[in-house]
């Protein structure tokens, strides 16, 4: 079932918040249980036969995680459960997500068989949907199991934790201390209207990025990646920033309505994503691009293996820390070796194709440059990390329209230079494999040439001016759309600037935007809501999947 989809809107989204309020204004447990129950109706409702993979997740994972907890700190007896926990966790992944490629590689290799006779053979595998989120969210919980952090072990908490239907297919990725102590407040049950008003209102502002832009421009980068082969100069930069717009909104679409059915049941989430177009540097672009994963990245992944490096560096004598990035030696090891480390998993975590692992490697290589610049440069930056720490930074940044001229014109420059960084990278993210995204990046090289516009002349053939106007605007379709969506990602505030302290997310919006395009509670807002929503349904004609579904 998708969010953007008639199903959810009418038959699956009033029953579920009816029967969660009704029940929660008496008994806040039946409350919880019915949207357990929800979140696992709406997952199962395309497949029902994976409800028991995820049921099956759930149970073996909190046995797990009570049997940690019981077995002595830091024995090799806890060591030894959380290894089989994560171990059993990630098979799964391997299982469905990356078992065919690896296969078709062996077989490939070794000559037994054609490549392409095993692939067929496994067409037949489907990814399950959210497998990588509801997986990634309970190793994350078996860690702080293990680190003592967990304080909250209701096993009714745990499963809304895990099955709660807004973020169980595509994210983001929550924590449990910022999510089980709301389930575990009656007050989280109770019906309250400017829940309803506000979530609906950010609900609208993702379903219209969805449907009006993602969709809109998405032909348009599917054209160009089929045959980036063919492609000249125009062509192949259309196509690269064509699938950027329509990643972007449809990513941003997609975290809009998380976080506004997440209110609408009285739950607030962290922020996932915050215009990271907008990102003057490759570091603020994985502070605001799909936020939860960063913070879930840097906290699992990069300090863990940062902080083994420093400790190996002190007992040898050695500096750490900011005093060891003053080495070349001692950067590469403490900042970069981290940092190639993490990213690679990141790349590997999206695909198992090759072009993802170099998408994970292009990133680390740009977070490491930027990590040098701070570091060699003597800028003040906040402590290292694959991003700096606190991802609520991001949402505390000042618009730029308040800076000088000089400042501004360093900062749009700044945004250039990690858009264009971004679009390298993204050219190997949507490729079909390394051979195709090298081929994109040859044309936008201009390798192969540039296109002539190859307009028509005015009056050739006797044509009119409504014919002459209509082929060139339908040639012109492109670059319209992509001038358009572009003004609108880098000239105007995002969903959590525009709620500003009406904002469901848990992360706190900067004030300094215009009031009037500030939401209040109002009729003038609430008619622009309704107008939206009804233009939106009405362009429901089929279920458009979101892209982050493959992950």
């Amino acid at each position: 079932m998708l969010f953007n989809s008639f199903i959810f809107l009418t038959l699956f989204l009033p029953p579920a918040l009816a029967g969660y309020y009704l029940l929660g204004q008496r008994m806040p447990r039946a409350a919880a249980a019915w949207l357990c129950g929800a979140s696992i109706v709406f997952y199962g409702w395309r497949n029902p036969a994976f409800v028991a993979l995820l049921v099956g997740s759930i149970a073996f994972n909190y046995a797990m995680s009570c049997a940690i907890v019981a077995a002595p700190a830091q024995s090799v007896r806890r060591r030894w459960l959380l290894g089989l926990a994560i171990t059993a966790d990630l098979a799964l992944l391997v299982r469905y997500k990356y078992l065919a490629t690896l296969l078709t590689a062996l077989v490939h290799a070794s000559g037994v068989a054609p490549a392409d006779w095993l692939a067929h053979g496994m067409q037949g595998v489907i990814l399950p949907l959210g497998v990588s989120f509801f997986t990634f969210t309970q190793i994350g919980y078996l860690l702080d199991c293990n680190a003592g952090i967990v304080k909250e072990r209701d096993p009714l908490g745990y499963v809304q934790f895990v099955t709660f239907f807004p973020h169980l297919i595509a994210g983001p990725i929550l924590h449990h201390k910022e999510m089980m102590t709301q389930f575990a407040q009656p007050a989280t049950y109770k019906l309250r209207a400017e829940n309803l008003s506000i979530g609906a209102f950010v609900f609208t502002i993702g379903l219209a990025k969805k449907l009006l832009f993602a969709d809109t421009i998405a032909p348009f980068a599917d054209a160009g990646f089929a045959a980036p082969h063919e492609l000249q100069w125009l062509a192949a930069w259309g196509t690269c920033l064509a699938y950027a717009l329509q990643l972007y909104f449809d990513f941003s679409g997609y975290s809009d309505m998380a976080v506004g059915l997440a209110k609408m049941f009285g739950v607030r989430f962290p922020l996932n994503f915050n215009s990271p177009f907008k990102a003057a540097s490759i570091i603020d672009f994985w502070q605001r691009w799909h936020m939860t994963l960063t913070r879930y990245l840097t906290a699992y992944l990069y300090y863990p293996l940062a902080m083994r490096i420093n400790r190996s560096r002190a007992l040898r004598g050695l500096p750490i820390g900011r005093l060891a990035q003053r080495s070349t030696g001692g950067f590469l090891s403490t900042v970069a070796v981290p940092t190639f480390y993490t990213m690679a998993l990141a790349g590997i975590w999206h695909g198992a194709g090759l072009q993802y692992l170099i998408y994970g490697l292009l990133h680390a290589f740009y977070l490491t440059v930027n990590h040098a610049y701070r570091a060699w440069r003597g800028a003040a930056a906040p402590a290292v990390g694959v991003v700096t720490a606190g991802t609520a930074r991001a949402a505390e940044t000042a618009p730029a329209f308040t800076l000088s001229f000089k400042a501004r014109v360093r900062h749009a420059g700044n945004v250039l230079l990690t858009f264009v960084a971004a679009l390298i990278a993204f050219a190997f993210f949507r490729a079909h494999g390394v051979g195709d995204a090298l081929a994109l990046l040859q044309g936008m090289a201009g390798l192969r040439g540039i296109e002539a516009l190859d307009w028509p002349a005015w009056g050739t053939a006797n044509m009119g001016l409504g014919e002459w106007l209509h082929l060139v605007a339908g040639r012109s379709t492109l670059a319209l759309l992509i001038v358009a969506l572009l003004a609108i990602v880098w000239c105007t505030p995002n969903s959590h600037q525009l709620m500003g302290r009406f904002s469901p997310a848990l992360d706190r919006a900067v004030e300094g935007w215009p009031a009037a395009l500030t939401w209040r509670p109002s009729l003038r807002w609430t008619v622009a809501m309704f107008g939206v929503l009804v233009f939106c349904v009405a362009q429901l004609h089929g279920e458009v999947r979101f892209l982050y579904f493959q992950f």
